[in-house]
């Protein structure tokens, strides 16, 4: 009798312990939020936080890197985002509504380019910023699902507010305005590739940020402490695909601790250089 006792308990705990799992994948799959022990990204600006996976970080980074490039101002960072957030949930999908693609499910039928020129995201962020400034006008002082609204022209007019918060707070991260406000947790870290960060960097970033690779460093002279922590925030929004082990700006380095969820460690050069370390 003690021993079906005992089995019984062990069997009541495995039972427990699968229904959490379970109801923990249920959970996080239905808030489309990555699960706690995977790779994931975080923003966080004052009380408000964002965690998505790296690829959706990374296509926020570019996103917020073009509109940088195009001389816009963080106002058009959180449009775009708060656009692609509502169409893709910032993940580059190759199918959508009839043959709507990419980040902005934009559609080669309707003029935004070809189906390989829309599958980029640099390409398809900045179809978006260029019809935007071209289409919509007194987008500056619109409010942010209008914009969107009037640039993508949706059968769900209202939909893009919901994502106005997120869009914040991943612009804030992105564009420098809230310094060491990204972190990243990378589980499946690959072997660095300084060279395709530095591409990557070098197509992203504004032109005033000049990008020079050595061996298995990546630096970024920026023009002012802003540019410099948008760059590295960047930079860490790219940590997965290129190997980023640590990032370093103005006194303060980002290291890959997975597990952990990482953070901004006093130590490193102050000043305007990102340091980028991928060896």
């Amino acid at each position: 009798m003690r021993r079906l006792r005992a089995w019984l308990v062990i069997l009541g705990v495995l039972l427990l312990a699968g229904l959490t799992l379970g109801g923990t994948v249920v959970y996080y799959t239905v808030q489309r939020e990555p699960l706690p022990w995977a790779s994931s990204c975080t923003a966080r600006v004052g009380a408000d936080s964002v965690r998505l996976e790296p690829a959706q970080f990374r296509n926020a980074a570019i996103i917020a890197g073009v509109a940088a490039r195009r001389g816009l101002p963080p106002q058009a960072v959180t449009i775009g985002l708060a656009t692609a957030l509502q169409e893709s949930g910032l993940r580059n999908l190759d199918y959508g509504d009839r043959d709507s693609l990419g980040l902005f499910q934009q559609r080669p039928s309707q003029g935004w380019g070809t189906e390989a020129q829309i599958m980029d995201p640099h390409y398809a962020a900045n179809a978006f910023f260029a019809a935007m400034v071209k289409e919509v006008e007194n987008w500056q002082t619109m409010h942010v699902g209008d914009v969107a609204q009037a640039v993508q022209r949706s059968g769900f007019p209202d939909a893009y507010d919901k994502h106005i918060p997120a869009a914040e707070t991943l612009a804030g991260a992105l564009t420098g305005t809230a310094p060491a406000a990204l972190t990243c947790a990378i589980a499946d870290l690959r072997a660095g590739d300084a060279a395709g960060l530095a591409s990557a960097l070098g197509k992203t970033l504004p032109t005033t940020s000049a990008v020079k690779r050595t061996g298995a460093t990546v630096t970024v002279a920026a023009p002012n402490p802003v540019a410099a922590w948008s760059a590295a925030a960047i930079a860490v929004a790219h940590a997965q695909a290129y190997g980023v082990r640590a990032v370093s700006v103005d006194g303060r380095t980002w290291r890959n601790a997975w597990p952990l969820p990482g953070g901004w460690d006093a130590g490193g050069a102050a000043g305007t250089t990102v340091t980028i370390s991928l060896g």
